[in-house]
């Protein structure tokens, strides 16, 4: 099994969701919410990827780092790649129900932690979407990351215990889906949360806290007053409000405030090891990977997702060889042109 077969598998499963394009851009799928494409126009979930293209690298190899050890700890977690698989749901209404939700949440978890990362699920409309992850993360023996919608706080806190429960090493919400369209569509109150609303969920979890869904300086300090452990700067892929910046484009900023204060990771257009290294020479501490390893879950189940989490380890390895970094410590702004 090589990746055009895992691809090719994926475009015959997830025919009229998504087509698993060439170059996955947005631009064919765009307003294909539910689908797998970006809202509206589609320019948030283009903008990710054209960010991420703008951003240049500078080419040395008068150096010493020959072997680069992609290796990290993010959240006490040792990690073999700073690549975690994002939490994505609705594997009917998004991407053509080939592989029932639950099925689908235990490849991407089984995968991830055979590539020696480790991956994070969803929440959803329906409750099987967050019950299914709940139960393939302890399957893996708590090897995951739940990620829950923004609800009303006493239901996070539930949903939060249920992570607890399983040995989860750590949990999170993503605030950005506060808009989101099949949530609504689902019947599901979600909305905006307040400092104090923020503050009372963290204080009542005993896990490491994530807030997923961050764009701006200003939430990213208010992330970290309410006691935060990390912060994920994502569009939520594009899908819930229209010509927002990318990922790449607001990420410097935050992490010129945030850095060493609070983990910080990107999520938005990872397609290589080149785009990760990007997003870390911008300031993030590792990233998140969503439809490439939808596609690997689609295209070649658990293998699936292990071979296209280790193929980003490898083209970031090459990548950091011909820019001169060691390990993941000594990515930073010098790498960007």
């Amino acid at each position: 099994m090589n990746l055009e077969e895992i691809k090719q598998t994926a475009r015959d499963k997830m025919k009229g969701y998504c087509r698993v394009c060439k170059n996955c851009n947005g631009i064919a799928c765009a307003g294909e919410v539910p689908g797998m494409g970006g809202i509206g126009t589609g320019s948030s979930f283009t903008a990710n990827i054209e960010a991420l293209a703008n951003v240049k690298l500078n080419l040395r190899t008068l150096h010493d780092a020959k072997t680069p050890d992609v290796s990290t700890n993010i959240l006490g977690i040792d990690l073999s790649m700073p690549i975690l698989s994002a939490p994505i749901t609705g594997s009917d209404y998004n991407m053509g129900g080939a592989i029932p939700e639950a099925e689908y949440i235990s490849m991407v978890m089984s995968g991830s932690k055979y590539a020696g990362t480790i991956g994070m699920c969803g929440d959803g409309g329906n409750p099987v979407f967050y019950t299914s992850g709940i139960e393939a993360i302890k399957k893996e023996n708590g090897h995951g990351i739940p990620i829950i919608k923004p609800r009303e706080n006493h239901r996070v806190i539930e949903m939060a215990k249920q992570a607890e429960e399983i040995n989860a090493p750590a949990v999170g919400m993503d605030i950005d889906g506060a808009g989101l369209v099949t949530m609504a569509l689902m019947g599901q109150p979600v909305g905006p949360k307040n400092l104090q609303e923020i503050k009372e969920i963290i204080s009542a979890v005993d896990l490491p806290f994530i807030l997923k869904g961050i764009m701006t300086v200003d939430e990213a300090k208010l992330a970290l007053e309410a006691g935060a452990a990390a912060i994920v700067v994502s569009n939520h892929g594009g899908r819930i409000l229209d010509s927002t910046p990318g990922v790449a484009q607001v990420l410097p900023a935050i992490a010129a405030k945030l850095k060493g204060k609070i983990t910080i990771l990107a999520d938005g257009g990872v397609r290589s090891g080149v785009d990760v290294l990007k997003y870390l020479a911008l300031g993030a501490d590792a990233v998140l990977v969503g439809r490439p390893v939808i596609i690997g879950a689609f295209g070649g189940g658990g293998e699936g997702v292990r071979l296209v989490l280790e193929t980003m380890a490898n083209e970031l390895k090459q990548a950091m060889i011909l820019t001169g970094c060691k390990d993941i410590k000594s990515i930073n702004s010098s790498v960007i042109y």
